[in-house]
């Protein structure tokens, strides 16, 4: 086996080692989430605070997401979200954002600029959990896409230095 082969077939375990990891990050965010009983409000202060200090001093914020690959699998995906606005319309509320991807099982880690920001509008909503009892909880789905769902933000993981890439 020559070292072209072999360097290739370690950056695909290197690839598949991170979606691994990415995905274990994400389940127990999810989860943690969950156990917390936020409900949509709390959540949407949350963003609410996020677009402020993105106003006032470029910060974007590290988030994962589940990404629908096919019928039947999702992959956890990463990036950062540079929250524009949070709109109330209608009893649902929406948040418009700037995201730069980081890391998609097809792409690997994506470099901020080397592809470019997409726009995006999330959803927050409350959900019924129905585990081994019944609680609400709530939800962050992209709006503007059905694939893109369960958005975990993460308010201590803050950059200020992506404002060009936006």
């Amino acid at each position: 086996m020559d070292v072209t082969s072999i360097l290739q077939e370690y950056r695909h375990w290197q690839r598949f080692s991170r979606q691994e990891k990415l995905d274990g990050e994400h389940r127990a965010a999810v989860q943690k989430l969950a156990k917390s009983g936020a409900m949509a409000s709390r959540m949407t202060a949350s963003y609410k605070s996020m677009a402020e200090r993105a106003a006032s001093e470029g910060a974007c914020y590290r988030t994962l997401f589940n990404r629908r690959v096919d019928e039947e699998n999702s992959l956890a995906c990463e990036g950062w979200l540079f929250v524009r606005r949070v709109l109330g319309e209608g009893g649902t509320t929406k948040v418009r954002a700037t995201m730069l991807e980081t890391f998609t099982l097809e792409h690997g880690a994506i470099a901020p600029g080397s592809r470019p920001a997409v726009p995006v509008t999330l959803e927050i909503f409350d959900e019924l959990l129905v585990q081994s009892t019944m609680q609400l909880g709530c939800r962050v789905d992209r709006h503007d896409d059905d694939g893109d769902t369960r958005f975990i933000t993460f308010v201590d993981m803050v950059r200020g230095d992506l404002k060009p890439h936006l």
